[in-house]
């Protein structure tokens, strides 16, 4: 019965009202106010410290910044092999494997379309029957996103949506969760000779996906994208040459910080067909670590 309270609830809540107010709050500098949040997310969520740069959580300006925290050097080691693709984020596996077409395992027993998640048929040829993997990041997990290999950012776009959990429970009941929750989609080309250019198909794909109250997403070159008080999906990719001229600021390397959730959510990475295999050993419920391989190229990249 609480389970099935908290899906109705989801369903009625005003998702976005509600991640303003909590937006507000996590970036309040009220020492009493961040403290009091601080304090109590730790007692509940018993995050991991030790490997932060700053270990001390009340030593945080406000509790956004707690929550996007930096970790020391070396926190995560990056497997450096050019073949292997890294998980971008600490986490859970939600879903890992094979696109049937266009086709991807939300939860057991339950899919939906790639067109759906992409909002548009644009890339669909390209990623059909590729690889995905549906990376779970909890409250208590460190919440800077990286590159999963290298790769140059040539187009991006913010598709609004709902703010429903990205839980367990709620991937098991809410029908195209992934794809009716508000997200920004980027897809990079493999080689720097792409940087500032808008690619029609990209090498791969990195979707960030909202959740309730998660009503802050950022990229590096676009800083806050949501919240916006404009929820109609747009093209992101303007600054991309601004960003690549005389700087390569659109290239990074693997491992690099691309982006970070201002809150728990979920990351989609997708890859074409016969380009990457999954590490046989992951699947739903494998804890991860940002830098620790995924899978391996199966040809030049």
């Amino acid at each position: 019965m609480g389970d099935r309270l908290f899906i109705l609830l989801q369903y009625l809540l005003p998702h976005h009202f509600l991640s303003r107010i909590v937006h507000a709050l996590t970036r309040s500098r009220s020492r009493w106010l961040k403290d009091a949040l601080i304090g109590a997310f730790v007692r509940h969520f018993r995050p991991e410290m030790r490997d932060a740069l700053q270990p001390d959580p009340h030593r945080y300006a406000s509790f956004n910044e707690f929550f996007t925290r930096a970790l020391a050097p070396d926190a995560r080691p990056l497997d450096t092999d050019p073949d292997i693709v890294v998980s971008p984020v600490d986490g859970t596996v939600s879903q890992i494997g094979y696109l049937d077409g266009t086709t991807l395992v939300q939860a057991k027993g339950r899919t939906y379309g790639l067109d759906a998640l992409l909002a548009g048929g644009r890339w669909v040829r390209r990623f059909e029957g590729g690889a995905f993997a549906t990376l779970y990041l909890a409250p208590y997990n460190y919440h800077r996103i990286h590159m999963p290999c290298r790769g140059a950012l040539t187009t991006a776009r913010y598709v609004p949506g709902r703010l429903f959990s990205v839980n367990a429970l709620t991937a098991n009941a809410v029908p195209g969760l992934f794809a009716r929750n508000e997200r920004v989609i980027c897809g990079f080309a493999a080689h720097a000779a792409a940087v500032g250019a808008i690619a029609a198909a990209p090498d791969f794909a990195l979707i960030l996906v909202g959740a309730l109250f998660v009503g802050s997403m950022t990229t590096l070159w676009h800083g806050d994208i949501t919240p916006t008080r404009s929820r109609t999906a747009r093209d992101l990719s303007a600054p991309l040459a601004r960003a690549s001229q005389g700087t390569g600021a659109a290239e990074l390397s693997k491992g690099e910080e691309m982006g970070r959730f201002n809150m728990g959510s979920t990351v989609i990475l997708l890859y074409p067909r016969d380009v990457l295999a999954w590490l046989p050993a992951l699947g739903p419920g494998a804890r991860i670590r940002m830098g620790q391989a995924l899978g391996r190229l199966r040809g030049p990249w």
